[in-house]
């Protein structure tokens, strides 16, 4: 999905770029349109979360962008920088590390299956473990982590494998209020000193706000971009303070009253079933 050679000095300052990105999913007796004409630029380095109404295609473009879904028609560009380096990341909604691993080899695992020597990919897993708060807990197995702990490690292993991309599917979702403001906090310290082009899916405006340099909303399904917000609030960002200023509640209701009518119609839809 890389950009053509030819195409690459225009667009020198973007990570990705999608031309009207359609996705269809057939089944014998009939369609669903789960994207539809998606036109979207993110730029190199910048952090873009996604926000719309449940079943609108947000995970369904995530997979397209991993690779791991293809488009119906339209066109996908992946710009690499950095051919040593994988392309992409992606960091899962929901508990996805390996039951039998320790924090450390899960951690590790991206680097072993891409032939990194053990003494380098311990030193570079270690690193994001510390940074993560698990360094206590590297020889620990899953089953003795909370959920928030388990989160962490997913974060990290994204993180640790060095993507261009980073893509990540409403990874603190489960969590409760507290657990989920730490991680934000400390995603958002590990984004800022690597500066890694990310996209993020969420359900909460807050959290959109608190990551985002801009929030991409969509529609009710299929899902379409109905507009595409500018957070224009200073970083490095602090939650608590964040939270507290006029900018965050005026953004936070310009958000809110774009995605409001679309949570409308889905839900109407879903009744109507």
């Amino acid at each position: 999905m890389e950009k053509p050679k030819e195409l690459k000095a225009a667009y020198q300052n973007e990570a990705i770029l999608t031309e009207k990105l359609t996705k269809v999913f057939c089944t014998r007796s009939s369609s669903i349109t789960a994207l539809q004409d998606i036109n979207l630029s993110v730029k190199d380095g910048e952090f873009l979360c996604i926000v719309g109404p449940s079943g609108c295609g947000k995970t369904t473009f995530l997979r397209i962008l991993a690779g791991l879904e293809k488009q119906t028609s339209g066109k996908v560009y992946m710009i690499s920088k950095n051919p040593e380096k994988p392309l992409t990341s992606m960091v899962f909604q929901g508990d996805s590390v390996f039951p039998w691993m320790t924090v450390r080899e899960n951690v590790e695992y991206g680097l072993r299956m891409r032939g990194v020597p053990a003494k380098e990919r311990r030193e570079i897993a270690m690193k994001y473990i510390k940074l993560m708060g698990l360094s206590r807990f590297a020889d620990a197995f899953p089953c003795q982590l909370s959920g928030g702990m388990k989160q962490r490690i997913n974060v990290a292993r994204a993180f640790v494998n060095d993507p261009e991309i980073l893509l990540m599917d409403e990874p603190f979702g489960a969590l409760d209020e507290q657990n989920r403001l730490i991680l934000q906090q400390e995603l958002l310290k590990i984004w800022e000193g690597t500066g890694k082009t990310s996209l993020f899916i969420t359900h909460s405006i807050d959290e959109a706000l608190i990551l985002g340099d801009r929030v991409l909303v969509m529609t009710a399904h299929p899902g379409r971009i109905k507009a595409i917000v500018s957070v224009d609030i200073p970083r490095p960002r602090d939650i608590l303070l964040l939270r507290s200023s006029p900018r965050f509640a005026q953004l936070y209701r310009n958000i809110w009253h774009l995605l409001q009518e679309e949570v409308t119609k889905a839900s109407a839809r879903e009744f109507a079933i």
